[in-house]
């Protein structure tokens, strides 16, 4: 009797494995420009060789269009759904939710189809590390920072728009600069504001909720510019600008490099 519960909780053990194997299916991710194999690997919560095993790469060398397997479940978009609700049902942030589907849009639709990464037993433990911000601040921070992307990129793609408080935070962590989001904002250079809605007073109207979201997901450390400490319109005919190293073109939006 004690061999035969022994074979039943042996094979019991066994085709919960094999359930466990077959839940795991790997995902199709298609390559954008600046990806690499290391940036796929964190995003997926994974790492490069087993990126190249997988996909059978002879080196770590991709391209954009090319389509990898990833560990990640798909889900598909139901009515009620929004890309918030989404990340808090798989508990993951919604920058990692957007960075794996390289979607940076608001707008999502019934039916359609969304990456959603595998994450690590200790980050389902402990969802406090998922809200961690870069810097401290404050919801007066929060509020302002949120308001200069209202009235700096309303109408933009909200990759603009974190982008533009991305800027807000490099400036913070730079020793070139004041170290709080208010004195950043409020900064005054050879009697000249920083950023026009300080002066044309645009920085005191309401911030949207897509631009506090916005604000929220550069304050946690996503940074679309790569380290840009300076924005600006396109049309704008200013050479000193242009002559900058340019790290992001969205919208009519140029984010510069130092």
């Amino acid at each position: 009797m004690i061999k035969l519960n022994k074979f039943k909780t042996t094979l019991l053990a066994v085709s919960l494995a094999v359930l466990s194997t077959n839940s795991a299916k790997a995902a199709n991710y298609k390559v954008v420009q600046g990806d690499s194999l290391y940036t796929i690997s964190k995003t997926f919560n994974t790492n490069t060789n087993t990126l190249k095993n997988t996909n059978n790469l002879k080196s770590d060398i991709i391209y954009p269009g090319q389509v990898l397997d990833v560990p990640a479940k798909t889900y598909t978009v139901k009515s009620g759904d929004s890309l918030y609700l989404i990340s808090k049902k798989y508990q993951i942030s919604l920058d990692l939710l957007r960075k794996a589907n390289n979607y940076w849009k608001d707008t999502i639709y019934v039916g359609q189809t969304l990456l959603i990464p595998e994450v690590s037993v200790s980050a389902v433990s402990t969802p406090s590390n998922i809200s961690k911000s870069v810097i401290s601040y404050t919801e007066s921070d929060l509020d302002l920072l949120a308001r200069l992307i209202t009235a700096e990129a309303q109408g933009e793609p909200y990759k603009a728009q974190v982008a533009v408080g991305a800027v807000v935070i490099n400036r913070v962590q730079s020793a070139n600069w004041p170290n709080t989001i208010k004195e950043v904002i409020y900064q005054k250079s050879n009697g000249y504001y920083q950023f026009t809605p300080v002066l044309n007073g645009w920085i005191n109207k309401p911030a949207s909720s897509t631009a506090r979201q916005a604000a929220l997901e550069a304050l946690k450390g996503s940074d679309p510019t790569n380290g840009a400490e300076f924005y600006f319109d396109n049309s704008t005919t200013n050479a000193w600008l242009w002559s900058k190293p340019i790290s992001l073109k969205v919208g009519n939006m140029i984010f510069a490099l130092k």
